[in-house]
């Protein structure tokens, strides 16, 4: 089954699927991870605030596929926003994951209270992406003001931003901002922690379909463009997420899909969430 690929703003490819490790166990995630290789993603999301990074870099290593086959992103922790504390934070993402490079790296918050400005973060990673270190740099949880303000104030335009989005909670606006700049939009939380694949509407279209709910509401992601990786430490749920691309929605479903939106967050406002570790 192959997975499609999205072109980001500087003709890096992505899959449009891929694993995410959120909450994943850094005692599990090697395994994890590799069961989902095994699976067949060629994406890993992963992020220094979830302390697992160097799980996946072990499951990359012993999976026996080519760097090149595997596209691996993580995410600047929030303690690390200092210009200096960015570079030293993202070596050692490196060292974790064992790598020499990563294909795209991000901002994780933009923290609107703290004194560190995400511009001079943004800046930081500028300095990485030219490095080569980083074939891609981005955002992620940023709204559309901050997305303009960089935009704005900075030469390297993000490649992503990656924000909390499922059917209770579209971010119309913030992935017409992104498409505005060419930068995509990468969901996390795709199916709400599970709140929506108990819906009506879903079930019904699931049904229709002879798939899952979860499978559904994938679907309806990669056909609005988003890119994904839901997280699961189950292989047959690690495999049910794969196998989404062989139906497809109708614009009608996914009109129907789209109307349950009630801006309802399962994650931090980004206009308010300023935690450090």
């Amino acid at each position: 089954m192959s997975v499609p690929t999205i072109a980001l703003n500087n003709g890096i490819e992505i899959p449009q699927l891929g694993f995410g490790v959120y909450q994943v166990k850094p005692d599990q995630t090697k395994e994890a991870t590799l069961t989902a290789l095994e699976v067949g993603y060629r994406h890993i999301d992963t992020a220094q605030m979830y302390r697992n990074e160097k799980g996946v870099g072990e499951a990359i290593a012993e999976s026996g596929l080519a760097r090149d086959e595997v596209f691996v992103t993580s995410k600047l922790n929030n303690g690390f926003h200092a210009h200096d504390d960015a570079l030293h934070a993202f070596d050692e993402s490196l060292e974790r994951l064992g790598l020499d490079q990563l294909d795209l790296f991000l901002i994780h918050w933009p923290l609107p209270a703290i004194d560190v400005d995400f511009v001079e973060t943004w800046k930081a990673l500028e300095e990485i992406y030219a490095s080569g270190r980083a074939r891609s740099i981005g955002v992620s949880n940023f709204q559309p003001k901050h997305v303009r303000r960089l935009v704005q104030e900075t030469d390297v335009v993000p490649a992503v931003n990656q924000v909390e989005v499922h059917p209770f909670l579209t971010q119309d606006e913030v992935r017409a901002v992104n498409a505005e700049h060419g930068i995509a939009t990468e969901a996390w939380s795709p199916i709400a922690q599970g709140l929506v694949l108990d819906n009506p509407v879903i079930t019904g279209i699931a049904a229709d379909h002879d798939k899952t709910p979860a499978q559904v509401v994938l679907r309806w992601h990669v056909q609005r463009g988003d890119i994904i990786f839901p997280k699961s430490v189950t292989r047959s749920r690690v495999e049910e997420n794969f196998a989404i691309f062989d139906f497809e929605l109708e614009e009608a479903e996914i009109g129907l899909i789209n109307a349950l939106n009630k801006d309802h967050r399962t994650g931090p406002d980004p206009d308010e969430f300023n935690w450090i570790p």
